[in-house]
């Protein structure tokens, strides 16, 4: 498939990742449709994207012009057979669970045209994983975007044994159409680059936690103070949702079997508590009070 071909895009998911990819991809001039099975998900992402947009145009960051030109390509849906059947270029935004996205991908397999590359926003689920469930092994790619993907500005493109070199290139193309720099991993590994680098600092402030060697605010003070990020392993959780991590390290731990890939106890007590961060407005720190040190 040549890059040129691609006219619309279909982001499956509208939750905290799926709106904003297809805000991008809006803006990058393709057509797009956001879909998800609930209604009042796609009501919630309309809200969160107006209010997101009016804010660039209130900044300067981009022009009323553009936003309204975007936004007319920009369009919803409930129905996965139709957001499938009018796709270019798929991409798969639901919740990290691997069940739940082969379900997903099968179902899309048989809707979408056989030419139409299949990109899953896994954190850590490597492709071969999901492209199974299809008859299109060669047209199946990872293109993990990270959180806010509106802010940030890497995708990790990564291929399986099957993904062909003409799908990644293709993926590639649009990464920089969407204006994103798209990083290219010839070789897949659960957790790719990103997550493996963060979930070893994440389980090194967890052990250090639970062995009561510091708090978690100071633990998080110190990655701020000493080592210049901007902000701690406790704070990331919270912003990306302790529950998306949860499901990360779940992933990894059935694949591996390796006791030490598990999901700490702290972080399952979170999520089983339901107070998964800032979408909750509480997780390690309470946004109800404005505990968050600066």
């Amino acid at each position: 498939m040549n890059p040129k071909e691609i006219k619309k895009i279909t982001v499956l998911g509208s939750g905290s990742m799926g709106h904003q990819i297809g805000m991008l991809c809006a803006l990058g001039g393709y057509e797009t449709t956001i879909q998800d099975i609930n209604e009042a998900a796609l009501h919630d992402a309309r809200e969160k994207l107006n209010a997101i947009m009016t804010k660039w145009v209130k900044k300067g960051k981009i022009t009323e012009e553009t936003l309204e030109s975007a936004s007319s390509r920009l369009q919803f849906t409930t129905s996965l057979e139709e957001a499938a059947v009018r796709a270019d270029f798929i991409i798969e935004a639901i919740v990290e669970k691997l069940d739940a996205k082969r379900e997903v991908f099968e179902k899309i397999d048989v809707y979408a045209a056989p030419d139409v590359i299949f990109a899953t926003n896994s954190s850590t689920i490597v492709n071969s994983l999901i492209a199974s469930v299809t008859n299109r092994k060669d047209k199946i790619v990872n293109m993990h975007f990270f959180f806010p993907p509106l802010v940030m500005d890497c995708v990790e493109v990564v291929k399986s044994d099957d993904t062909s070199e003409e799908t990644a290139n293709v993926t590639m193309e649009v990464c920089d159409r969407i204006n994103r720099t798209g990083v290219l991993l010839k070789k897949e590994i659960s957790g790719f680059v990103a997550n493996r680098i963060l979930g070893a600092l994440q389980k090194e402030a967890m052990y250090l936690y639970e062995e009561g060697i510091a708090d978690f605010e100071d633990i998080d003070l110190i990655c701020r103070k000493a080592l210049n990020h901007p902000i701690g392993p406790f704070e990331l959780m919270d912003l990306s949702g302790i529950d998306v991590g949860y499901y990360v390290m779940q992933q990894r731990y059935n694949e591996t079997g390796n006791p030490e890939d598990k999901p700490s106890h702290s972080i399952e007590e979170k999520v089983k508590a339901g107070t998964l961060g800032r979408k909750t407005g509480k997780g390690w720190y309470d946004y109800t009070k404005s505990q968050v040190k600066n």
